[in-house]
């Protein structure tokens, strides 16, 4: 375990503290004994603050200040972080038990691997599971035509390839993470673990919910950018139909569409958002 690379974590919040618990426990609780957790919130009101002071005995950095956003958020923590491999958690997500040893195991195992992500698990805003993500391998292809398909808590990546993209681009506040992979895509080799890493949580006050339009006009701004072809184009509608096909078949094919989770993690969950002080009892998943 000493020989582990050591593993930086950012997570930015503003005005998520019914979340922010959850999701600091579930890396703390890692014991990955190589971790650089950062913090980095945007003055909250709410009590975010006193839940990070709550657990910063375990914090690398955390910071409350304003911001212009959270890719500014993030670009903070990235600039802070030292680790040899990187990967941020937005303050609603989780990291499954053991994923951060996985991770650094699998890049030990191949060098020449830049960025890796795995498969990962909706909940909802109590963490009752919906299902899960099993993905299918890299392609940016898809990413590009049909949508960014890759769960974002399960990406991680070595220094060296942030070194080569740079940081995120703060004028996009819903699709930094799918440019952030198209350009990992252009400077190094990014593979799939076929493991569940990670859980997202679904919830109405989402961003990428409440704004749509926004998640569109994004979304059509990078195809824009790096499309070979306009995609309201006879040509580009074409693409977009193919790669949904594609993804289809190809995600059937390597995965399967396997929407099981094992009962370990069921239980997991259920004993996280049951802990006492976080959530009331009568909110807890039932046992049963």
């Amino acid at each position: 375990m000493s020989t582990l690379p050591t593993i930086s974590i950012v997570t930015c919040s503003y005005q998520q503290a019914k979340f922010l618990g959850f999701t600091l426990r579930s890396v703390i609780d890692q014991q990955y004994p190589s971790l650089e957790y950062i913090v980095v919130d945007g003055c909250s009101t709410d009590g975010s603050v006193a839940v990070i002071e709550h657990f910063s005995k375990f914090l690398a950095h955390h910071v409350s200040e304003r911001d212009k956003g959270q890719s500014e958020a993030l670009n903070k923590g990235l600039r802070l972080s030292k680790g040899e491999i990187v990967g941020w958690l937005c303050s609603d997500d989780l990291l499954l038990p053991g994923s951060l040893e996985a991770v650094a195991k699998y890049f030990a195992a191949n060098p020449t691997v830049d960025a890796v992500y795995g498969d990962a698990i909706l909940i909802d805003a109590t963490g009752v599971v919906q299902r899960a993500k099993r993905e299918m391998g890299f392609s940016p292809f898809t990413l590009l035509y049909d949508h960014n398909y890759i769960p974002q808590p399960s990406m991680f990546w070595r220094r060296r390839l942030m070194q080569d993209v740079g940081l995120l681009d703060e004028t996009l506040h819903l699709s930094m993470d799918a440019d952030y992979w198209l350009r990992f895509a252009k400077n190094g080799l990014v593979r799939h673990m076929p493991v569940l890493l990670s859980c997202m949580r679904m919830h109405k006050s989402q961003k990428v919910f409440i704004d749509r339009a926004g998640v569109f006009r994004e979304s059509e701004s990078l195809r824009d950018q790096y499309a070979n072809v306009s995609t309201s184009s006879v040509s580009g509608r074409f693409l977009r139909g193919y790669a949904r096909v594609y993804r289809v078949i190809r995600r059937f094919l390597e995965s399967g569409y396997d929407y099981s989770v094992p009962k370990d993690v069921q239980v997991w969950l259920q004993s996280l958002h049951c802990s006492e002080g976080y959530i009331e009892p009568s909110d807890c998943v039932s046992s049963k």
